[in-house]
């Protein structure tokens, strides 16, 4: 029997590792040539703490000098007495660089590029080394535009055990990636691929979720919702999805087919153009309801551009509620990129 273990490394890099039943993450790491901080290797100093995000471990013995109980408590833990007994997601408190590993790279081939409304592109790809295509749910992945040294980060929309892997790409006019999907790309052409990248992915589910997405940050609820579906959980989870205009709105059939799927989770689409038709106008955070923030005992997961982060921020002062947890990525469309 073996665990899956993912790294996340502090400059947004995540590796994947196997760990064999009764192995230490910091054995099976160092087996794998991750080199993860390390010193005495038996528990007496604190080197290689780290922060179990989720998952479920026993401990090997070690000295509260190296990790105190109430670090213990919050998730704090020492990989070198850390025998998983589930799959794990572990921050290391230090860069892929550091211990000696980077960002996985592979390549691949287009399926299908097409316009699945007038702003948006719907992307897939055929992952060759499938291995090279885990990631968590929420996280990116840099795409080279073919012909060019040029990459552009996006969400994948795609669950990770999905032999496919897909994404929703804005289409910019003019725009390099943007460009090259609707003119030129074809079945079978190879597109360079490094990752997975980020912060901003799910973590194990101890309370109810709001979900704030903007215009095609939309993607990395999709994968998240893909996998409770599969996964399940048993807390409300909410997503309010914004867009400008009508046109904009895309996937809402995919939300639908999630809402009846999982009971707990339900859906409010808007469009922020007044001149719209559709029975939501305004902007995300005027569609928030107070029934939404669970007296605060609620965690937060927002994806879209910089004003909506903001947006949001402010929303929360105004209304009084501090979430529990608030996780975001906010992105320019034009370039395609995240920042966290």
């Amino acid at each position: 029997m073996s665990y899956t273990i993912a790294f996340n490394f502090k400059d947004g890099v995540t590796r994947f590792i196997d760990c064999e039943y009764g192995e230490t993450v910091a054995v099976a790491a160092y087996r794998q040539r991750i080199n993860i901080p390390l010193g005495c290797c038996n528990g007496e100093c604190s080197t290689c703490k780290s922060f179990c995000e989720s998952g479920n471990f026993r401990s090997g013995p070690y000295l509260t000098e190296a990790l105190s109980s109430e670090e213990a408590k919050q998730g704090y833990c020492l990989p070198c007495q850390m025998y998983p007994e589930t799959d794990c997601v572990i921050r290391i408190a230090t860069t892929s660089d550091n211990c000696g590993t980077r960002a996985s790279e592979f390549s691949g081939e287009v399926i299908a590029s097409k316009l699945i409304s007038e702003s948006t592109i719907g992307l897939s790809l055929r992952v060759r080394r499938e291995e090279c295509a885990a990631f968590l749910p929420g996280q990116y992945v840099n795409l080279q535009v073919p012909g060019t040294l040029a990459t552009r980060s996006y969400s994948f929309s795609s669950r990770p055990d999905e032999s496919v892997a897909t994404f929703l790409i804005r289409n910019i006019p003019g725009g390099l990636m943007a460009s090259y999907l609707v003119d030129k790309a074809r079945p079978g052409d190879l597109i360079l691929c490094s990752g997975p990248f980020g912060g901003f992915y799910l973590r194990e589910i101890s309370r109810p979720i709001l979900m704030l997405a903007g215009g095609t940050g939309l993607a990395p609820f999709l994968s998240m919702l893909g996998h409770l579906a599969k996964a399940g959980s048993v807390h409300p989870i909410h997503l309010v999805y914004g867009v400008t205009s009508d046109a904009d709105l895309v996937e809402v059939e995919t939300l639908t087919s999630f809402a009846q799927a999982m009971t707990n989770f339900t859906f409010t689409t808007c469009v922020a153009n007044l001149d719209s038709n559709h029975p939501h106008r305004g902007y995300v955070t005027q569609h928030v309801h107070l029934d939404d923030l669970h007296d605060g005992e609620f965690d937060v997961y927002l994806c879209g551009p910089p004003p909506m982060v903001k947006a949001a921020r402010a929303f929360f002062r105004a209304s009084n509620i501090t979430p529990v947890s608030f996780y975001y990525e906010k992105f320019t469309p034009s370039a395609g990129m995240h920042d966290l």
